[in-house]
């Protein structure tokens, strides 16, 4: 039988009505097997995540704050889980596990493993309320002595456990290093773990839950017209990510990936939508639309450079990156002429090395002229379908110009996948309105 892995955000699991519609949206088809939860969301606007008062508690008791301030905000994570509980009819005391848990926070156990306690019992409940078997995430998830994730290791034991399971429940978010102590992912890691277990179970396909139907071709929080993608290839995905599309962890995409298995975003509000499928390759294209989508983010910076015959100095890019590797930082376009190169950088990373940068650049490199600016937005504009079409950067221009929007930067890679363009970060509501009012209304 086909089996699909199924992970489930926190705004799904939020509270115990959430807890329902994920049950039925799960019994409703014999081939989810595998759950992957994340911890519980907000409820409400002005409401906060669990993770994010477990986060909270551990700052709260490193400050040495008073055990009764302490008890007091805990609380309030015992009647976030005893009303789910209590409001599902479980007949399941989980008062041990959370005073083990208080327990283990006053013991300087860590913040990882105050931050994945989350995922933890909300697993432990759904597991509870829907029958189905629980697999702690420690026992099958591993990372390196380094912190990164141990692939082939978590592959070969989690496949193993999964086999002896017909149905289970496996936390998001976290897993094991190699002296025991509990380590997390990012921040919406539960996205990856889900890859993880999908893989691991050879899965049909991975359907990621959240509260949103799939992918929209730009920001609804900027366009105020929300125009699903229904198609997306793994490459297109990683490129509206990067640039700020956040439906999805960025780095979710890879153990699936590599696996051929697509991913399905899914709205557990609307569980009749199709969603966005998120495929390996896509030989059509929406020929109306042409781009598969628009993203951007605000916070970068500009590192203008010049020198004359700055092309025919040998090693003078080598000499440049040399500096930003010895400053450990990286950066996110480099465009250049023939007299002139830009570093583009996020203005946070350069921040406290700015001007220890700026001088080993005018030491190793000796412009005639080096200037830096901040206010920098990019917005990529990304489709498979822009290599036939011709025209696509022409429209791109003209829509900006038509707008009184002013070109700061552009780059276009080598596939013509994706178009990005620096504009100032004042222009970017209204850049990335012109261009989806040119390419998708």
């Amino acid at each position: 039988m086909r089996v699909k892995v199924v992970k489930f955000g926190g705004s799904s699991l939020s509270d115990s009505a959430h807890f329902k519609q994920v049950a039925q949206i799960i019994k409703s088809d014999p081939s989810r097997r595998y759950v992957v939860p994340s911890a519980p969301g907000k409820r409400f606007p002005a409401d906060v995540k669990v993770t994010d008062m477990l986060y909270r508690i551990y700052e709260m008791i490193r400050a040495r704050e008073s055990s009764s301030a302490v008890d007091e905000y805990y609380r309030q994570i015992v009647t976030r889980y005893e009303s789910i509980i209590s409001e599902l009819g479980l007949n399941f005391d989980i008062s041990g596990e959370l005073d083990y848990i208080k327990t283990c926070l006053f013991s300087a156990s860590g913040r990882d493993f105050a931050a994945s306690r989350g995922e933890y019992l909300n697993s432990l409940i759904l597991a509870k309320y829907l029958g189905y078997d629980f697999i702690d995430a420690e026992n099958v998830i591993f990372f390196k002595e380094n912190g990164t994730f141990d692939e082939e290791k978590t592959q070969q034991i989690l496949s193993q456990e999964l086999k002896v399971h017909q149905h289970a429940v496996i936390p998001g978010f976290y897993g094991v290093m190699p002296n025991g102590t509990i380590k997390t992912f990012s921040r919406g890691g539960s996205d990856i773990t889900g890859s993880i277990v999908a893989s691991a179970a050879n899965a049909a396909i991975y359907e990621n839950w959240t509260d949103v139907s799939g992918f929209m071709m730009a920001d609804p929080r900027v366009v105020h017209d929300e125009t699903p993608i229904r198609t997306i290839t793994y490459r297109e995905l990683r490129e509206l990510s990067y640039m700020g599309a956040t439906v999805l962890h960025e780095d979710a995409i890879f153990p699936v990936r590599n696996a051929g298995i697509p991913i399905n975003i899914r709205n557990t509000n609307k569980p009749e939508d199709p969603g966005t499928m998120i495929v390996a390759q896509a030989d059509g294209y929406d020929t109306e639309h042409i781009i598969t989508g628009i993203a951007g983010k605000k916070g970068f910076s500009v590192i203008n450079i010049e020198k004359d015959l700055m092309n025919a100095e040998v090693g003078f890019t080598r000499r440049l990156l040399d500096v930003l590797e010895d400053n450990d930082l990286s950066f996110e376009h480099l465009p250049s002429g023939i007299d002139t190169i830009s570093i583009i950088m996020s203005t946070d990373s350069l921040a406290e090395k700015k001007e220890k940068l700026l001088s080993s650049i005018e030491r190793r490199v000796r412009p005639d002229n080096m200037s830096t600016e901040d206010g920098l937005a990019l917005i990529a504009v990304v489709g498979r379908g822009m290599v036939k079409a011709k025209g696509t950067a022409a429209r791109v221009f003209d829509a900006l110009a038509s707008s009184g929007v002013n070109i700061r930067m552009l780059d276009q890679g080598s596939s013509e996948l994706n178009i990005i363009i620096g504009i100032e970060e004042h222009d970017f509501e209204s850049a990335m309105k012109a261009i989806y009012q040119e390419f998708v209304k």
